[in-house]
C-alpha cells in the first residue's frame, strides 16, 4: 500500500470520527490502567460493568489495598482470569505507591515493570492518559493492518512497528483508536462488513465482497 492511500484511509477515519477515544470508561489514569489491566482476554462492556462497581468504592491505590485481594476479586469475578488479574491489581497498587507516590508512570518501563503490565496495556496508558503517539496492537488492530494492507506484519511488534512508522504523523495520536474501532464493528473477524466500509475502495484485501 502507498503512502497516498494511507493519507486517505486516516484522513476518513478523521472525517467520519473526529475524536475517538477507548470504549472504557475512566476518570483518572489511575483508572484507565486498572480497566486496561482487567480487559485482557476480556470485552469492554464486561469491564466497565465491573468498575462501574469498583470505582465508586475504591479508585486509588491506597483504597484498593485497603479493600483487599478477597473483596477486590468479588467486584470483578464476572470478568475473565478475574483471579490472576486481582492478584495484579493488588501487586500494581502496592508498587504504585512504593515507587511512584501513588501516581501512574507517563513512562513505558515503568509501566512494564508493574504486574499484569505488558507493552499493549502500557501503549494503551501512555497514549489515551497521557497523549503520546503510542500504538497498542491488539488482534482487531493486527488484523486489520494485515487484511487492508495498511501495515502487514507477522507478529505484534513488526505490525506496531510499521504502523508507527508509516501512519501519517497527524493521525498517529488517534489511529489506535479508529483502527480497534474499524476491527470491532466492521472489519470483523469472521466476516468483514465490506458494504458497509468507508475505506473499502482503498483497501487491499483480496477476498473483500
Amino acid at each position: 500500500m502507498n503512502a497516498q492511500k494511507r493519507q486517505q484511509i486516516f484522513a476518513r477515519f478523521q472525517a467520519a470520527n473526529p475524536h475517538p477515544t477507548t470504549e472504557l470508561v475512566f476518570a483518572s489514569p489511575f483508572e484507565l490502567l486498572i480497566a486496561v489491566l482487567l480487559s485482557a482476554q476480556a470485552t469492554d462492556v464486561s469491564v466497565n460493568k465491573a468498575t462501574a462497581r469498583l470505582f465508586p468504592v475504591a479508585n486509588t491505590p491506597q483504597a484498593i489495598l485497603d479493600l483487599g485481594l478477597d473483596a477486590l476479586t468479588d467486584y470483578i469475578k464476572t470478568i475473565g482470569l478475574y483471579k490472576t488479574k486481582a492478584k495484579h491489581v493488588m501487586q500494581t497498587c502496592r508498587l504504585l505507591l512504593e515507587q511512584h507516590n501513588g501516581e501512574v508512570p507517563a513512562d513505558r518501563a515503568a509501566l512494564e515493570a508493574l504486574p499484569g503490565v505488558g507493552r499493549k496495556t502500557a501503549n494503551v496508558v501512555l497514549n489515551t492518559a497521557f497523549g503520546q503517539p503510542a500504538m497498542a496492537v491488539d488482534t482487531h488492530i493486527f488484523r486489520v493492518a494485515n487484511r487492508t494492507r495498511i501495515a502487514p506484519g507477522k507478529n505484534v511488534r513488526e505490525v506496531e512497528d510499521k504502523l508507527v512508522r508509516l501512519i501519517p504523523k497527524p493521525y498517529l495520536y488517534d489511529a489506535h483508536h479508529w483502527l480497534i474501532l474499524h476491527g470491532r464493528y466492521t472489519c470483523k473477524a469472521l466476516k468483514p462488513q465490506c458494504g458497509q466500509c468507508l475505506i473499502a475502495d482503498l483497501c487491499e484485501y483480496p477476498a473483500k465482497s
